[in-house]
Order: structure tokens, then C-alpha cells, then sequence
């Protein structure tokens, strides 16, 4: 190769080294300072769209993670109520057989009640005051208008009717049950013609031949085809002897409240979302709001709403425990499917330290190498001086 001064190429490829070396471990730096493999898309454009998926999907899962938590918690605040409104329960069934009994005067029996109502006013004030974030978890009722319904009004004797149970009603026109009673076989039937469900049941044989219905009765009627029931409360006033025609009774409102709980991090009811429905234990949503002890049969008739609201507090409980349940072991999946995707994406991501710290040292050495060698080559057209001397 000739000598000359005008290009000097053995300094343009040591600076092309150097160049190089010294954008290389500026990566090295770059990687080094954020633990992570792909800084740019430049490093690795697939990692980088695999992992962003990842992260989001990661931090989504978090939040599920945080949401059935919460659940968990809003649903041990219902159940914590349900289960004071339990102990309330017991009390009242034993002031009402206790008010049942003949030894009691009037006036004693006008003490217990008096107790009897405040416990009733209680569970209305745990029903209204049970909240979470604001929001009224046990609250829920039925409204039920029989002011049409001639032969099953309060002066006809039905002194109340109780859907127990998480019944589905239809608000709008068209949203009624219908009741009839046929005195031949002392029976009644209500039918549900939102759910097309029946729901039968009789009087018991004491109480038919109009004779002791001074006593009132409950009367409860059952579906074949669900767990659900409807309690008749009759009052002195009904006469067993006469038959009642189909009559419409609209019915608004629901017992149960709903909530939705997002464990996923999609859209999808089925895949994403957890429904728990809360029964209302408010004494109208119980069948116990007309009740009293202050006479011998008034407190055998509240015995029996008692133990049928007992049921219906049991059943609500039971409910929410399974309900719990199963949010735990949402919360538990959401957990293990968190450290897979977490490791997922530090696979695509995450910078191996070691290794780097290796490949910088290597990059440093060469970036000072390269600038010595630029030295030496930027020295050899000076040697060429000489040769004018």
C-alpha cells in the first residue's frame, strides 16, 4: 500500500473499532442500568411485544387478585350481620314460647313483648346499617300489594304473604303471583308467573273446620321444582269454609342484592366475573315484621315465622360461605397463574446480570484498546515527515 498523508487508513478502521465497541457497551451500560434485556425495540421487537402483553396482563391480574380480596371481605361484613341477626333469632324463639305458655298474665306477656319488638326493631337497624363502601348488603325486600286481591286481604284474614328464599321477580307490568284457595281440600296455591313456578301447600287438619282458626296458622307453601317457599300468615279472620278465587298480587322489589366481582382480566361473565347474590334479613324480608308475643296465640303464630326465618337466615348463610369459598380459590389460582406469568415474562425480559457484567468488561477493554490503536495509527503519517529532511 502506498504511503501518504491525505488518507489515513489504518486510523479510519481502528475508529470504526472504537466506534463500535463504544456503542457497545453503552448497550451493555443501558441494559446494565434498567435489568433489562430488551431496552428498544431494536434489542428484541418480538420479546418486547410478548412482554408487553404480559406486563399488562400481570398487572391486571393484580388488581383481580385485589378484587376478590375485597369481595371476600364485603362478604364476611353480610355474613358477620347475619349472624348477629341469628342470635336475635334465638332470643325472640324463646320469648315466644315463653309468651305461649298459660301461666303468664297479660301484663307479662306485655313485658316480653315489649323486648320482642325492640329485638324485631334491631334486626331492621342491622339490615339498614350494614354497609360496604356504601353500599347496603342486606337490606333487601320484597313489596307485595294484595289491595286488589279481594278474599286474601288482611280484613279477609291473610295477615301477610313471605317469599323466603332468593326468589326471581320481574318488576314492571305484567310482574304478579297469583294465590287461590279451595276450602274442599284446605289448600293454596300460588303460582309465579314471572318463573312459572307453583307453589302448594294446605292447612293443617286443626284449623279446618273453621273452629280453631282463632289460633292463626302458617301456612307454607313449597315448589317441586326449587328450594324456594312462600309462607301464607293467616289471621282470625279467615274463614276455611269458603273458597278464594284466583286473585293477582303484584310483587316488586328483591330480596337478594347482587354483586359482581371481577377475577379476571377479561370481559367475559362466565370466564372474568364471580355473581354473589346477598339475601336481605330485614324483618319484612324475614316474615316477621307483623309479628308479636303479646297474646298465647299470637306468640304461637310468631314461633312459627321464627323458625321459617331461621331457616331462611341459615340458607342465606350458607349461601355467602360457599360464595367465600369460592372466591378464595379464585384468589388462590389468580396467585399461581401470577408467578407464571411473571416468569413468563422475566424469561423475555429480564437481563441476566452476570452475563452482562462479562460482556461489558469485554466492551470496556476493547473501547480502550481501540482508543490506543487510534493513537498509534493517528502517529504514522508524522513518520512520514522525515522524508523532507
Amino acid at each position: 500500500m502506498a504511503l501518504n498523508v491525505i488518507s489515513n487508513y489504518a486510523a479510519n478502521v481502528a475508529h470504526r473499532n472504537l466506534v463500535r465497541s463504544d456503542q457497545e457497551m453503552t448497550d451493555s451500560l443501558s441494559k446494565l442500568s434498567s435489568g433489562t434485556r430488551v431496552v428498544s425495540a431494536k434489542d428484541d421487537a418480538a420479546s418486547m411485544a410478548i412482554g408487553s402483553r404480559l406486563k399488562a396482563e400481570i398487572n391486571a391480574l393484580r388488581q383481580a387478585q385485589v378484587n376478590a380480596g375485597q369481595g371476600n371481605s364485603m362478604l364476611q361484613v353480610a355474613d358477620g350481620a347475619m349472624a348477629r341477626s341469628h342470635d336475635i333469632l334465638l332470643r325472640m324463639k324463646t320469648l315466644s314460647v315463653q309468651a305461649g305458655s298459660g301461666q303468664l298474665s297479660a301484663t307479662e306477656r306485655s313485658m316480653l313483648n315489649t323486648e320482642y319488638q325492640q329485638l324485631l326493631s334491631e334486626i331492621d337497624r342491622l339490615a339498614l346499617d350494614t354497609e360496604f363502601n356504601g353500599n347496603q348488603l342486606v337490606n333487601g325486600a320484597f313489596t307485595i300489594d294484595r289491595s286488589a286481591a279481594s278474599n286474601f286481604s288482611t280484613d279477609d284474614g291473610v295477615a301477610n304473604i313471605i317469599l323466603r328464599g332468593a326468589h326471581s321477580v320481574a318488576t314492571g307490568t305484567g310482574a304478579y303471583f297469583s294465590i287461590e284457595f279451595e276450602a274442599d281440600n284446605d289448600g293454596f296455591t300460588v303460582i309465579d308467573n314471572t318463573n312459572s313456578l307453583t307453589y302448594t301447600g294446605t292447612i293443617s287438619t286443626d284449623a279446618t273446620d273453621g273452629t280453631t282458626m282463632t289460633s292463626g296458622t302458617v301456612v307454607t307453601l313449597t315448589d317441586s321444582n326449587s328450594n324456594l317457599t312462600v309462607d301464607i300468615v293467616l289471621n282470625t279472620a279467615f274463614n276455611p269454609n269458603v273458597d278464594g278465587a284466583s286473585q293477582s298480587v303484584t310483587v316488586t322489589g328483591s330480596n337478594v342484592t347482587a354483586y359482581t366481582f371481577k377475577v379476571g382480566t377479561g370481559n367475559s361473565a362466565a370466564a372474568d366475573e364471580i355473581t354473589v347474590s346477598i339475601t336481605g334479613i330485614s324483618a319484612v324480608n324475614l316474615g316477621l315484621n307483623a309479628s308479636n308475643v303479646s297474646s298465647m296465640n299470637a306468640a304461637d303464630t310468631a314461633s312459627t315465622l321464627i323458625t321459617n326465618a331461621i331457616d331462611t337466615l341459615n340458607t342465606a348463610r350458607a349461601q355467602l360461605g360457599a360464595s367465600q369459598n369460592r372466591l378464595d380459590f379464585a384468589a388462590s389460582n389468580i396467585a399461581t397463574t401470577l408467578e407464571n406469568m411473571e416468569a413468563a415474562r422475566s424469561n423475555l425480559l429480564d437481563l441476566d446480570i452476570a452475563a452482562e457484567m462479562s460482556r461489558l468488561t469485554s466492551r470496556q477493554i476493547l473501547v480502550q484498546a481501540g482508543i490506543a490503536m487510534l493513537a498509534q495509527a493517528q502517529q504514522g503519517p508524522q513518520a512520514l515527515l522525515r522524508l523532507f529532511q
